[in-house]
């Protein structure tokens, strides 16, 4: 088989056999599945965020021939189709006005285990409404960071953004939190 210099083992693997494809797409949803489901589920509930990974990995069996590891990592491109998938569900949904934790059991979950006086006395009600009141971009990219457990690296890759804007966006929405829980310690 004649290849071409530059050329990704992704794309050459694409087109040694159809079986080797097929190994290839079920090893990339086995490494990447969790933290599919653990983004959607840092932004909706359970059951939609199972229905968001199923048509997160049915986007990335349609389309990826068009995936290019020299534009992005295979966790960074997937995580795209599904933030996109995510958008997607946010305009068809008509009521967008509140956050639910129904919609969000990993936030409350990972304040409930944090050693954290302030997370200790937030109520889930009172959380709920505080997450309202951040932006979609603030809610992303805490998603994509706590949620997905992505490095500021991999976020700024998917969002098209500078690792520092990253860092900037990720302090200020978690400031933000913080000055709403206990508005005498900012």
């Amino acid at each position: 088989m004649a290849t071409h210099r530059g050329a990704s083992l992704a794309k050459l693997l694409r087109g040694v056999r159809p079986a080797n494809r097929n190994e290839e797409l079920r090893r990339v949803y086995r490494e990447h599945v969790d933290a599919v489901y653990a983004f959607l589920a840092y932004s909706v509930g359970r059951q939609v965020a199972e229905d968001l990974t199923a048509t997160t990995f049915e986007r990335v069996l349609r389309h990826w021939n068009r995936y290019d590891a020299a534009k992005a990592s295979e966790r960074t491109w997937i995580l795209s189709i599904a933030r996109n998938a995510l958008i997607d569900h946010y305009r068809r949904s008509a009521h967008r006005d509140a956050t639910s934790l129904d919609e969000h059991p990993l936030i409350a979950e990972r304040l409930a285990t944090q050693a954290d006086p302030i997370a200790d006395a937030l109520s889930a009600d009172a959380f709920t409404g505080w997450l309202a009141l951040l932006g979609d971009r603030d809610r992303t990219v805490l998603a994509m960071r706590y949620g997905a457990d992505l490095s500021a690296a991999e976020i700024a890759e998917a969002l098209e953004l500078t690792e520092a804007n990253v860092h900037q966006i990720a302090s200020r929405a978690v400031r933000r939190l913080r000055a709403l829980v206990d508005p005498d310690e900012t």
